[in-house]
């Protein structure tokens, strides 16, 4: 879909095993299912009878594993493993993960998947106290406060030290005889429990990931869990006293792959109900629809099916141009587009043509692509969005850091519409979203974070508050300022206080 092409990503994906005789190669395989989730660099940590070994590297899982001896050294029944984007730290091997510690009472292989909110004050904090940092990543943070806790155990010292760190993660924590996966309060993050047909125990940040390897799907971690793994099976624990689900909206919309499930929705039939609202709130006259790929394929069977429309391939993708050719330049992004996307002259030229897509974020891709598809003939054109307008920045692990990135932040939906150049432009609204989705009735925006598209942020920004508040129109900052007084904002469990 355009976000790819517009550099706007998803955090990092997370897969790890407990009690398989190859443990490590079950890892990758679970990694390759989750590379969409990150595409920098890939690292696996193996625990060979409580001695931990691993090996990480900068591009693709097979760029990484290329040389089979690496996977033989990583000896053991369990292992974790990483595949990163960079939402916090810079693109070095050093930041790659798992982080594997070497310590007087035993190993530690940590891996994360989201972002602090509070990272920097924590940091600061630590390095005070004469805490050194091997990386820039915010991974690093956990391991440090959990070494300064006294309490007996690391249960204990995990729930003492958790509720300091703020923000959306999942973790996965291995450490000499189990492997631990922590879900923040709000559970912004997904991970998932699994079990192979051996008796061994999988957790990943996706179902598809399960499925792959022949896991059979046991729960979702819920928000504020932790789940423990050893020799006797597996065990839950809550560390704060009131969590509250806030899953990331855009797992749906765009990050997940289709064929996963999430808290029991699976992520292509909520897309598809995406398109189906979509048509009924934005219908329009037209010969066909068509999508652009991949990520928007769900939702154009909804839109397709709902309107009565074909369901045409109008756009081609190229899946052989690597997503690190892109450049952040706008002139290297329309070029990036044409290399990935192709108009199929034969099917559009002359053709009133619906365009269903999942997001608009800076709208340079929509724009081209509206380009091409007049360039091939066709005679009006019809955007249509699966999500609403993307107007604030997400803290919690999206790589979408200020509103300056969002071309919905600065125009109104007609003013998008002329700088694509499309006939017409629409989106799906908030509570279409939320419906179509269907997760929880009950719950503050049925247990979605939908900050992205409204401001309303389930958790204090912590280290990002001012300066968030200080990029938007005085107007603007006011506004967010009243509801954020007059809202249960900074509550989120005890965290964020």
């Amino acid at each position: 879909m355009s976000v790819e092409l517009e550099d706007i990503h998803e955090e990092c994906g997370l897969f790890g095993v407990w009690g398989h005789h190859d443990a490590a190669h079950l890892t990758y395989f679970g990694l390759h299912a989750l590379q969409h989730r990150g595409q920098e660099g890939a690292g696996i940590v193996a625990n060979d009878h409580g001695s931990l070994a691993g090996h990480r590297g900068l591009g693709l899982l097979t760029d990484v594993f290329r040389d089979e001896t690496e996977m033989r050294r990583l000896k053991g029944d369990g292992a974790i493993g990483h595949v990163r984007y960079a939402t916090s730290g810079s693109k070095n091997v050093e930041n790659i993960q798992p982080f594997l510690f070497r310590f007087h009472d035993g190993d530690y292989a940590l891996c994360h998947n989201g972002n602090l909110t509070n990272c920097t004050s924590l940091k600061r904090g630590l390095e005070a106290e004469g805490a050194i940092f091997h990386s820039n990543s915010d991974t690093e943070v956990l391991m440090h406060l959990i070494r300064r806790s006294d309490k007996p155990t690391l249960m204990a010292r995990l729930k003492e030290v958790l509720p300091r760190v703020h923000g959306g993660f999942a973790y996965l924590l291995m450490t000499n005889d189990a492997l631990i996966g922590i879900s923040d309060p709000n559970g912004f993050r997904p991970l998932e429990l699994g079990r192979l047909p051996g008796g061994a125990y999988v957790l990943a940040s996706e179902t598809c990931a399960l499925d792959v390897v022949g896991a059979q799907f046991v729960q979702d971690i819920g928000p504020g869990q932790i789940v423990t793994v050893d020799d006797n099976g597996y065990s839950i624990e809550t560390y704060v006293p009131d969590p509250q689900l806030s899953i990331c909206s855009m797992e749906f919309i765009y990050f997940a792959r289709p064929d996963s499930n999430i808290y029991g929705i699976n992520v292509h039939s909520a897309r598809k109900r995406m398109g189906a609202r979509l048509a009924c709130e934005a219908p329009v006259e037209a010969d066909m629809v068509i999508a652009v790929p991949n990520s928007s394929l769900s939702a154009t069977c909804g839109y397709a099916e709902t309107s009565g429309l074909p369901n045409e391939m109008g756009l081609i993708k190229n899946q052989y141009v690597a997503r690190t050719f892109i450049q952040p330049t706008q002139e290297l992004r329309e070029q990036g587009v044409r290399m990935k996307l192709s108009a199929v002259r034969g099917v559009v030229e002359g053709k009133r043509v619906v365009v269903v897509d999942d997001s608009i974020v800076r709208g340079t891709t929509s724009r081209r692509i509206v380009r091409l598809l007049r360039e091939a003939g066709a005679k009006e054109i019809h955007m249509r969005i699966s999500s609403p307008p993307l107007r604030y920045p997400c803290f919690y692990g999206i790589d979408i850091s200020n509103t300056k990135e969002l071309i919905a932040a600065k125009m109104s939906v007609s003013e998008i519409c002329d700088y694509i150049g499309a006939d017409s432009l629409a989106f799906l609204s908030l509570d279409g979203l939320v419906e179509s989705i269907g997760m929880h009735e009950d719950a503050p925006y049925g247990g979605l974070c939908v900050a992205y598209f409204n401001g309303d942020y389930p958790t204090a920004l912590d280290d990002y508050e001012e300066p968030f508040l200080g990029s938007l129109p005085r107007s603007e900052r006011e506004r967010l300022r009243r509801e954020w007084r007059c809202s249960d904002y900074r509550h989120d469990a005890g965290v964020g206080k």
